[in-house]
């Protein structure tokens, strides 16, 4: 496997739609899953909801299996500037833990989250996702990932309607 194919990245909305254990439970397994198929990098893109979810799981994991790693793709500069102050502490944290960050823009352009979402893509083997809507950039994120060729796993346990 090249570092390609040994990268999953994630994709989810903000909102949990789902009870967050549930969803907490279902990311765990899986990603342990992915862990024991030979997946080593996890590349989340640094928002709020489903991408802070994932990170923190990939980080209690890397105690568990210290081989994995942490990659950060954040789409501008001080992208949390204008969250809350707890949302901006668990973000920082996570920064801090990271194994490697990648800055797309040195500040916030029209674009850059879509930029953000197609470098998530574009280097990794497989999309993890937490997608239940259609329409935003979760939906266009994933439904960028299977042009590009990439498996898509939804924890959300439902497809959406232009899937069925």
């Amino acid at each position: 496997m090249d570092v390609r194919e040994q990268t999953v990245c994630f994709t989810g909305h903000r909102i949990f739609y789902h009870d967050i254990v549930f969803v907490k439970s279902s990311l765990a397994e899986t990603l342990e899953g992915l862990v024991q198929k030979g997946y080593r990098r996890f590349l989340a893109g640094g928002a709020l909801g489903f991408d802070t979810l994932a990170a923190a799981a990939v980080l209690e994991l890397r105690d568990r299996f210290p081989s994995i790693s942490l990659m950060l793709a954040l789409p501008c500069e001080g992208q949390q500037t204008r969250w809350r102050a707890d949302q901006r502490a668990r973000y920082e944290r996570i920064l801090s833990l990271a194994d490697e960050v990648t800055v797309l823009n040195e500040h916030y352009v029209k674009g850059c989250m879509h930029e953000r979402n197609r470098y998530l893509v574009d280097n990794s083997g497989l999309c993890l996702c937490y997608l239940v809507k259609k329409g935003g950039g979760t939906y266009y994120t994933v439904q960028y990932a299977k042009k590009q060729g990439l498996p898509v796993i939804n924890l959300a346990g439902r497809e959406t309607e232009e899937d069925t």
